[in-house]
């Protein structure tokens, strides 16, 4: 059982104390490793006989783990973090109920749910650093920019915040990404996502079209959002039942003005033709398609059009 399984079962026999005791673990967390329960039971406003009646069973629920040492202390587990954003959804009046996974992957877990309306709509989970903390330094540059060092749901809700930033940014310019419904803590509520990625296709009706369309798409969010996707790849790009696209995972998205913006803009656009091109056969010039994506319609009409063809 995963961790938002767990969260989202586990959420329905929670009482409020149980969920006062989880916001006063997380609000000392960056003053603590492993919060002492005599602090947690003053952070929750609760008598102490009764925190340490609660903890116990909060970390049979697996939403908390216990450390023993110098001192009793506990931290949030996955699933704990999970349940503070759920609450706070379903509180808020955007989450009715939870259904299948829809993906499981190395930094995010997407699950389908419900709105109370009845709209179908898709949950993601960042889960920044949870196969090694260096490759997430070194892949997220956002992250360094702190002056603290943030921990694993710190830097999931990092590039959750950023993610829904982007899309606010882009889903009103007509751009192909989900719609951003709302955010808390490390989760992402969007609208729900059909198809699958590029690469798990056999084989795509028409390549060349849905090349183009990448390649539109990503003309449209540097011209009109003025954003670089930042890690653009077939693992992020959804072929959509209609055979229309839809990139996801923008949480490292830069601005134009970004100085590393025309490195990674380049970077993008050579994953996505080397992906066609070696799958396809198909062959499109590099730096057609970059002055096609990067200059104004008028100045680039003449020499930007996007030829591609198959050996």
């Amino acid at each position: 059982m995963s961790a938002a399984d767990v969260a989202v079962k586990t959420y329905r026999e929670l009482e409020p104390e149980d969920l006062r005791i989880l916001q006063a673990i997380e609000k000392q967390t960056r003053k603590y490793q492993n919060i002492p329960q005599d602090i947690i039971a003053r952070i929750a406003g609760l008598p102490p006989q009764e925190a340490l009646f609660r903890l116990p069973r909060l970390e049979r629920k697996r939403l908390i783990t216990r450390y023993t040492g110098a001192y009793i202390g506990y931290h949030l587990t996955v699933a704990g973090y999970d349940t503070l954003a759920v609450n706070h959804l379903v509180e808020a009046n955007v989450l009715e109920a939870f259904g299948k996974p829809l993906g499981i992957g190395k930094e995010a877990d997407v699950y389908d749910a419900l709105m109370p309306d009845g709209t179908q709509v898709a949950v993601k989970f960042h889960r920044l650093g949870r196969t090694s903390f260096k490759q997430t330094k070194r892949k997220r540059g956002y992250v360094t920019a702190y002056k603290y060092t943030p921990d694993w749901h710190q830097q999931s809700t990092i590039a959750a915040k950023r993610e829904y930033k982007a899309l606010k940014l882009l889903h009103p310019q007509g751009i192909a990404v989900p719609e951003p419904i709302a955010q808390n803590r490390h989760g992402l509520v969007m609208s729900r996502i059909e198809g699958a990625e590029l690469y798990r296709y056999k084989e795509i009706p028409n390549p060349e079209a849905t090349l183009k369309e990448i390649l539109a798409n990503t003309r449209k969010a540097y011209q009109k959002a003025k954003m670089v996707h930042a890690d653009l790849s077939p693992y992020n790009i959804i072929l959509q039942p209609n055979q229309h696209i839809l990139t996801i995972d923008w949480p490292q998205y830069v601005t134009h003005k970004h100085p590393n913006a025309e490195q990674l803009l380049r970077r993008d656009i050579q994953n996505i033709l080397r992906f066609f091109r070696n799958k396809y056969k198909m062959k499109t010039n590099l730096d057609q398609a970059l002055i096609y994506i990067k200059q104004p319609r008028e100045a680039s009409h003449a020499k930007a059009r996007i030829h591609t063809c198959r050996n």
